[in-house]
């Protein structure tokens, strides 16, 4: 088997098009309908929403999780409601990664470093799909495909088969579609933002 792989020079939402419209073809050639999209702000998803409108596919939105450094939440309900009227699912829930703290173990931090050497994206793609598997929204096994970016927009896509952090052990890869070409650590991607 032959398959391609984009990969992304520079980061940023410019690459959302693009990356979309690669999922749009992996979806198409796997017979896939369920997206699982990062979404901070709301704006990835609305895009989302509006690109994939006519394509029998199942968006499940995963914004950050409430108080994640900052009070409340970026993600406006307004969109929640339009999301969820249109068919799709947004949730809410704790960021596994982010855990340290909580279980009083370094490891959730340690994944995640050792996620983003592939890229940002790698690392949201897998703790979106382990969050919306721990809320019921996907099935252990199921063919999804994660998409992900490098602080704003999409840059990152992977072929996944579900599970919940309750069974890491069954989360699968099986595609690469794009990422960034050279990732940034979290101090870098720290810095680019702050710019």
């Amino acid at each position: 088997m032959e398959q391609t792989t984009t990969y992304f020079e520079m980061f940023g939402p410019a690459n959302t098009p693009v990356t979309f419209g690669l999922v749009r073809e992996r979806l198409r050639a796997r017979g896939i309908g369920t997206i699982v999209l990062a979404s901070t702000t709301g704006a990835t998803a609305r895009g989302a929403m509006e690109f994939f409108r006519d394509d029998d596919v199942r968006l499940v939105v995963v914004p950050h999780q409430y108080d994640f450094h900052r009070d409340g939440n970026l993600f406006p309900q307004d969109l929640v409601r339009d999301l969820v009227g249109a068919g799709h699912t947004v949730h809410f829930s704790t960021m596994l990664f982010h855990t340290d703290g909580l279980y009083a173990s370094t490891a959730p931090i340690l994944m995640a470093n050792l996620l983003r050497c592939f890229s940002q994206g790698v690392k949201v793609c897998f703790e979106c799909v382990l969050m919306a598997a721990d809320g019921g929204h996907l099935a252990s096994g199921e063919s999804v495909i994660a998409v992900a970016g490098t602080g704003r927009g999409s840059d990152t896509a992977l072929v996944m088969q579900a599970a919940s952090s309750q069974h890491l052990e069954r989360l699968r890869v099986n595609e690469l579609i794009c990422k960034p070409l050279n990732p940034l650590n979290i101090e870098e991607l720290r810095e680019q933002m702050g710019r």
